[in-house]
């Protein structure tokens, strides 16, 4: 297979972990040299595109990785348990979607970090540019800072919030860890590998962030490592059968990655371009509206419906009445995205309308 993405890439490191547990052979390459082929054949160019040995080309790593578990079905990473399983997806999709923000941050806010990755995308994806490697640089650097921290709500008044979202995860996570090797019991679920996009080629790669990961949540650490070198003979399969000790981690999830799809499909059903949030007493302005985070509430509530009375009653208890929006269509999602449902192998959309919030 051919993973088309960057070493230092968000959903590529997801992609990859998952591809090395199932010992599964591929090729990382820059998939702009062949960004026509590839943009008429997904629909755009995102990180990663996955192409698989017959030549089909494959987009979004949740669908991605849905797809590929068909081959796996007597070592799945997704738990039988219909209320497990439902928590791994909501934790995936947390992981995907909320946690973007301060990885972006840390990685173009920080001098250290944006000299080092500058460097390495620019000579890793743009190299066959004709242009001084030093504009090639620069480049990279405004796009991303512009792009994904200024335009993407960080400011002086949000900082300290979003950096407060990369503690609380790690403090979670440290929590869970002191008691079984991966989140939902003795193999890793979707949830863990979601969570290796941002943890593994951002939080813990990046300087800041990754001093901050050693000095504090060595357990974290220590689970990233663990993830990227488990073999697939790993068999164990004990899941965790009572949720109770993840309350705190599915109470941060509801407070923010929830408020967030929340305001985000409320500011998409009205024809907004921009939103305003209020996420845990802190205001963001000016956020870009992201057609896909609507089609992400869509999934979530249709893998909500699916599931017997007990497991949705179980649910609604465990999270909360701030997870309402899982269950109840008062807020409006219809994206008009993927309706057959056809991902990885239908034509995609960027998570933000151009590829970089303006």
């Amino acid at each position: 297979m051919i993973v088309y993405g960057a070493s230092v890439s968000y959903y590529t490191g997801k992609l990859e972990t998952y591809l090395r547990f199932r010992n599964i052979d591929y090729e990382r390459r820059s998939p702009y040299p062949e960004a026509k082929r590839l943009a008429q054949g997904v629909g755009c160019i995102q990180h990663p595109i996955l192409e698989d040995d017959d030549g089909r080309l494959m987009t979004d790593t949740s669908p991605i990785l849905l797809h590929l578990e068909k081959e796996y079905a007597d070592n799945p990473i997704l738990p039988d348990d219909p209320v497990m399983r439902f928590i791994a997806l909501l934790i995936e999709d947390y992981a995907d979607e909320w946690l973007w923000r301060p990885a972006m941050h840390y990685r173009w806010s920080y001098d250290h970090d944006r000299e080092l990755l500058s460097r390495i995308l620019a000579d890793e994806l743009l190299a066959h540019l004709k242009m001084p490697r030093f504009f090639r640089i620069r480049m990279v650097k405004k796009r991303q800072r512009t792009g994904f921290v200024i335009n993407d709500g960080v400011t002086a008044e949000t900082w300290d919030h979003v950096e407060q979202g990369y503690h609380n995860i790690l403090a979670l996570m440290s929590g869970v860890l002191e008691r079984r090797p991966f989140l939902l019991g003795s193999k890793p679920s979707i949830a863990d590998f979601g969570l290796m996009g941002p943890m593994l080629r951002h939080f813990g790669q990046d300087p800041t962030p990754a001093e901050i990961m050693r000095d504090t949540a060595p357990a974290v650490y220590e689970w990233v490592a663990r993830m990227w070198h488990i073999p697939s003979s790993h068999q164990q399969s004990d899941w965790l059968t009572d949720p109770t000790d993840l309350q705190r981690l599915l109470q941060e999830i509801v407070e923010t990655h929830l408020a967030q799809l929340k305001a985000n499909a409320l500011a998409y059903a009205s024809g907004a371009k921009k939103f305003s949030m209020k996420v845990q007493g802190c205001t963001y302005q000016k956020l870009p509206v992201s057609r896909y985070r609507v089609y992400c509430l869509e999934i979530l509530r249709e893998n909500f419906a699916s599931l017997d009375e007990s497991s949705q009653s179980e649910l609604k208890t465990l999270l909360g009445a701030e997870a309402e929006l899982l269950w109840s269509d008062k807020v409006c999602a219809e994206s008009d995205y993927d309706r057959e449902r056809a991902a990885p192998f239908n034509r995609a959309i960027n998570v933000f309308e151009d590829g970089v919030p303006k």
